[in-house]
């Protein structure tokens, strides 16, 4: 029989993370909200729990977890907070697995260890100002010079830009790997590679932090390169193989921000369950009125059918097993379960809902991007089409 519930290790896991985004995240998030400013002290909090090393392996530093663990932390950290979850989530699905999946062993010495105890966070370079979801759209180039340099050795040279890149440029960010033009395939398609650009490269320029709706606490920038310059061994996997590498990356992420999806829409229950035993309407308790008592119970369905969805995907990638359709699922579930989760708990709220220092006003404004990031609903639903047997534009 299918059997959901977690085992001891990740049931000790979950309460943990829920302790700590209880008691040190959810009095302090607003005010790095409302500033937007980085939480240096959260993020290095989590990295002394492990938590950005939970899925890899104590050789690299890790916790010798798996992926599964990290979805839990994760969707327990959103039922708090998404800021402080998106960057634990793009610092581990997007910064550090294209280096252990991919990366050469003397790569993963090099970075890992680092990443693992969250005192260097990676980033993951693939979209584009002029490519938003087309990602196979990419004008940024590499072309390899290998004429004889000072240190020796042929270089990468790397000119282009990359849009909405998270944690790309905190003061603990260590690197951002971007996809690259490296040439031309056979047929004369784009031959597209991956190349790992350490920060503070010259030629490489973070831009102003963006002014954003939501993930106000994360850290997001445009990135420019102008003849930066690294060396050939900076090449992350196979030459031409960088795209294939960073949509293995991007399906294994789906299930990670599935479960930030999730939390963000239980987070809503768990709110509205508070706020509906306290605030009185007309002489009674607003939690006492059918419609009321109707509309979180909609809510508590939404998260409830999404965890199952990201369970699901992610019992199947653990396994081995074929998971890219399941993982569009639970990102389109969970997407959808926030976002409508979000607008119903504000309307519950009332006017205290579109406050930005209640955690609904910020559930309102963080559910959007969640339609949006690592591929969009309509990418989503592109994906399971394909997955079953449909074809056309």
């Amino acid at each position: 029989m299918v059997d959901h519930r977690l085992s001891e290790e990740h049931e000790a896991l979950r309460e943990s993370v829920q302790t700590f985004a209880r008691k040190e995240v959810a009095p302090v998030i607003g005010d790095y909200y409302e500033r937007g400013e980085f939480p240096y002290p959260l993020v290095a909090a989590m990295g002394r729990m492990g938590l950005f090393g939970l899925p890899l392996p104590e050789e690299y530093g890790g916790m010798g977890g798996d992926y599964f663990a990290l979805c839990l932390a994760l969707e327990e950290l959103a039922r708090v907070d998404s800021s402080v979850a998106i960057t634990l989530e793009a610092g581990v699905s997007l910064g550090i697995m294209p280096i252990f999946r991919f990366g050469t062993e003397e790569q993963k010495r090099t970075w890992l260890p680092r990443l693992a105890t969250g005192e260097v966070l990676g980033a993951f370079g693939l979209t584009e100002p002029d490519g938003g979801s087309d990602a196979g759209a990419t004008r940024t180039a590499a072309v390899l010079d290998e004429r004889s340099t000072p240190g020796g050795g042929a270089e990468w040279v790397i000119n282009g830009s990359k849009a909405f890149i998270t944690n790309s440029g905190t003061d603990i960010t260590g690197f951002v790997t971007v996809t690259a033009v490296t040439g031309r395939k056979p047929d004369g398609g784009k031959e597209i590679s991956a190349i790992i650009v350490p920060a503070g490269t010259p030629g490489f320029t973070v831009a102003k932090k963006y002014s954003k709706v939501g993930w106000n606490a994360s850290d997001t920038h445009e990135l420019a390169f102008d003849g930066c310059r690294v060396p050939e061994a900076n090449l992350l996997g196979e030459r031409g193989r960088g795209y294939a590498q960073f949509l293995a990356t991007l399906t294994e992420g789906r299930v990670a921000i599935a479960a930030l999806g999730v939390g963000l829409a239980q987070g809503c229950v768990d709110e509205c369950l508070r706020y509906v035993a306290e605030r009185e309407a007309f002489g009674r308790k607003i939690g006492e009125y059918q419609a009321i008592q109707f509309k979180i119970a909609d809510m508590e369905l939404r998260a409830h059918t999404a965890r199952l969805a990201y369970y699901d995907a992610a019992s199947r990638m653990l396994r081995g097993e074929p998971y890219r359709k399941q993982a569009a699922i639970a990102k389109l579930a969970s997407s959808n379960a926030a976002m409508d989760n979000a607008r119903d708990a504000t309307q519950i709220f009332g006017g205290y809902g579109f406050m930005n220092e209640t955690p609904v006003g910020r559930f309102y404004r963080d559910a959007k991007i969640l339609e949006i990031g690592e591929g969009t609903s309509e990418v989503q639903r592109m994906l399971i089409s394909r997955e079953l047997g449909l074809s056309g534009r």
